[in-house]
């Protein structure tokens, strides 16, 4: 089996310990950095399975950092904050991180949370179909494959977070049907939908951008207030 390597980004080395702890419990590599700076020259050494960042750090905030990373690299981002506003996830998400946990938080979750989007990347980079007799959707120049994990819009390919990519395979496989924000959740995320989660608002944001979609006349995801999300 090969070693999965997790990066911990916090500047409150006692966090950063502590997390590494339950992490090497759990049989994973682990290397901690305490800088924007130190985080990425480890990431350009030698990519991580996942990181772990937190929202302050004293040369660049995690945001920040997230953005950089997502210019060259899709692993798995799990961002920690100590703030609990819906605006500062909204706006981790929508920059690109994977998941979000507020502090002070439980080790023994922090480690759930880390093993549930490694499970999901792994499968999607290894071409693990869920569904072996449809395997692709090809329509108005988008074109999906579940197999490769590869998708373009009229051409040009693009790049996609394992979870971007989920979104978008399921509402291509429900294609015509509005999908409530508990569905896509639920199905994505494989966890019990919360009220006021705005997780999934913030990832079709994020698609949308990629897609160059406009916010008010979108040609694919399209929004059905108060019931959710349809691609036609």
């Amino acid at each position: 089996m090969i070693e999965q390597k997790i990066l911990v980004v916090d500047d409150e080395r006692e966090i950063a310990e502590l997390v590494e702890v339950y992490l090497k419990n759990e049989g994973f590599s682990v290397r901690k950095a305490f800088t924007a700076a130190d985080a990425l020259a480890s990431i350009a050494r030698e990519e991580p399975s996942l990181a772990i960042l937190d929202v302050m750090l004293p040369d660049m905030n995690g945001f920040s950092l997230c953005q950089k990373i997502r210019e060259n690299h899709l692993f798995p981002i799990l961002m920690l904050s100590a703030k609990v506003e819906d605006m500062d996830k909204i706006m981790g998400l929508t920059l690109g991180a994977d998941d979000y946990i507020t502090k002070p938080f439980s080790p023994l979750e922090l480690v759930a949370r880390v093993k549930t989007q490694l499970r999901r990347y792994t499968r999607y980079n290894t071409g693990e179909a869920r569904d072996q007799d449809r395997n692709e959707h090809d329509f108005r120049g988008l074109v999906i494959c579940l197999d490769s994990h590869q998708c373009t819009l009229n051409g040009e390919e693009l790049t996609l977070t394992p979870i971007e990519f989920s979104i978008l395979w399921y509402l291509c496989e429900h294609r015509g049907k509005v999908v409530s924000s508990e569905e896509l959740f639920e199905a994505v995320w494989k966890e019990k939908y919360m009220d006021s989660n705005n997780t999934v608002m913030a990832h079709i944001a994020r698609l949308r951008e990629k897609m160059k979609e406009p916010s008010r006349k979108p040609k694919f995801i399209k929004t059905v207030w108060g019931v959710g999300y349809t691609i036609e």
